[in-house]
């Protein structure tokens, strides 16, 4: 072959190559994360022709760690399809059966922070959240009275404390809007719903739309686009942009990083927690979560390293914060963010095991000393699951007149009191309801465990009156799983006396949760068949206890 023959040829291919190098470098990365309808993702895909855009698809099935698993394989994203429920807070979510892969907003905020998985979200131009309320600018949290009072303890004059309460409620408030910000900075556009997004089979019919009128040629522009919101008027959807480093969120953002990079080492993080505890204790109790997350994280070995221990016996000796923080706890106005902060000041060294109790002693005091509510009991309740407190009930008991509240009876119950007890549990079939919701609340924590207490309890329900009575007690009951068979065979008595289909369908619950082996027999069977009210053209439990008991 002659040389200029030569040379023209591999002239060719080295510009067909580079063609082909800066065609397949021009593609545009749609990643996609579908943890519930997929119509959303096919639109896109059906769409956008595939010579200008490459799909990958995050959520590998069955796979947990599976955004990690994208981060390690070094995916940019230039446009990103989210399609899920939202609950408004923590995740995406789905409502398929046997789907049971989720996206927690930790997780993306995690990636968005952590220098290992820099390049993800790195050339985002755009993102779309297809789930309700992921672009909702109401606040998620609101700022509580004590934040207020703390700040006049720190010496600022009330008004000043009043300002600086309104500015941390308004950068602490955590909307949905404000998170998928800070989860984006820098993007350019973020569309999302500020309320109900329209189910899958309806948002890509609004995308087709959409797309069949152009809007094709706009998908990885970074520009809003006034066609797609047109297209899907009259819904909620609303179009945002990612922080600015001028943005007023721009310092928050870095504080949760702080917590979220995985990179960050353990000390590091807890030399910020304890840079955050010499903050105004107001600017604290917001970032209770992180911290107390953080604190939970470190094992007995990490605890255990020269730089780990060195910077948590700095907190344990910081003596002007820990009476701030301490001040700032008794003070809480949320009985449940008291009990927070007093443990957590236990995992700071704040407090000793003694102290911890006489803490918590101190908060249940002064919760009995006003109006018990149901919170209060499932709070006591909680704090002495391991009966840590029982110690406390004597004192406890003491202040109060025998004839108080059924409300005061629960939290002393709680605490271990046998007396409080018997007082409790009679009102689970209570027609008042405040009565019922503490019996309710308490056995949630205290189960009925003795035979003559549950055989007690199944004869009350069927000597009840009202229906409604007898169906809120038997789905209290549901959760003991009954083993005794005497309480079980007055069950069966009852159905076929039962004066509703509710209280029926109610009995069947309580056994299909039961250890029902005594009363699986023909003649079971057939006085529920022949006794059942009204029933329906589909299923319910009665039907699925008669399977059951006919298989036994």
């Amino acid at each position: 072959m002659p040389t200029s023959r030569k040379l023209f040829l591999l002239t060719a291919l080295l510009l067909s190559a580079a063609w082909v190098h800066d065609a397949s470098a021009d593609k545009k990365t749609v990643c996609t994360i579908t943890v519930n309808s997929s119509n959303e993702k096919e639109t896109f895909r059906r769409y956008l022709p595939a010579d200008r855009y490459r799909f990958v698809e995050l959520v590998e099935r069955g796979r947990p760690d599976w955004l990690a698993s994208a981060c390690q394989q070094g995916v940019r994203c230039d446009v990103l399809v989210i399609s899920g429920h939202y609950d408004g807070r923590d995740e995406f979510y789905s409502d398929q059966p046997g789907v049971r892969e989720f996206l927690p907003v930790e997780e993306m905020e995690r990636a968005s922070c952590s220098k290992s998985c820099s390049g993800l979200f790195s050339r985002l131009k755009e993102v779309y959240l297809f789930g309700c309320n992921t672009l909702n600018p109401e606040a998620l949290k609101r700022i509580s009275p004590e934040i207020g009072r703390s700040l006049v303890r720190d010496g600022h004059p009330p008004a000043e404390a009043e300002r600086l309460a309104r500015s941390l409620g308004s950068l602490h408030g955590g909307s949905s809007r404000d998170r998928m910000r800070l989860i984006f900075d820098d993007v350019p556009v973020i569309y999302g719903f500020s309320a109900k997004a329209p189910v899958g089979p309806v948002a890509a019919s609004k995308l087709g739309g959409y797309f069949r009128a152009g809007g094709g040629a706009e998908v990885g522009g970074g520009r809003a686009s006034g066609r797609l919101l047109g297209a899907f008027r009259p819904s909620s959807m609303t179009v945002s942009s990612g922080l600015k480093d001028s943005d007023p969120l721009a310092g928050l953002r870095r504080d949760y990083c702080r917590f979220s990079d995985d990179g960050e080492p353990l000390a590091s993080k807890l030399v910020f927690v304890h840079q955050l505890l010499g903050r105004e204790m107001a600017e604290v109790r917001t970032f209770l979560d992180r911290i107390e997350k953080t604190m939970a994280s470190l094992s007995e070995a990490d605890r255990r390293t020269d730089a780990v221990a060195g910077v948590l016996d700095e907190i344990a000796r910081d003596e002007p914060a820990r009476k701030r923080y301490l001040a700032f706890a008794r003070d809480a106005d949320q009985p449940s963010i008291r009990a927070r902060m007093i443990k957590l000041a236990r995992e700071l060294s704040w407090l000793s095991a003694d102290d911890e109790r006489s803490e918590l002693a101190a908060l249940i005091r002064d919760r009995l000393a006003g109006q018990v509510g149901p919170a209060d009991v499932e709070l006591a309740c909680a704090l002495n699951d391991h009966h840590e407190l029982d110690g406390e009930l004597p004192v406890l008991a003491s202040s109060l007149a025998p004839s108080d509240t059924l409300g005061r009876a629960a939290v002393l119950a709680c605490l271990g009191s046998d007396e409080a007890r018997t007082q409790v549990l009679p009102a689970l079939t209570s027609a008042r309801d405040a009565d019922f919701e503490m019996a309710q609340v308490y056995l949630r924590h205290r189960p009925l465990t003795d035979v003559s207490e549950l055989r007690a309890a199944t004869m009350e329900i069927a000597r009840a009156s009202d229906a409604k009575v007898q169906v809120r007690a038997l789905d209290a009951l549901a959760g003991q799983h009954l083993s005794d068979p005497e309480s079980l065979e007055e069950l069966t008595r009852l159905f076929p006396v039962a004066r509703t289909p509710g209280v029926q369908v109610a009995i069947a619950g309580v056994l299909l949760r039961s250890d029902y082996d005594s009363i699986a027999t023909p003649e079971v069977v057939q006085t529920l068949r022949e006794t059942r009210l009204e029933p329906g053209a589909s299923p319910d439990l009665v039907d699925a206890l008669i399977r059951r008991l006919e298989a036994q």
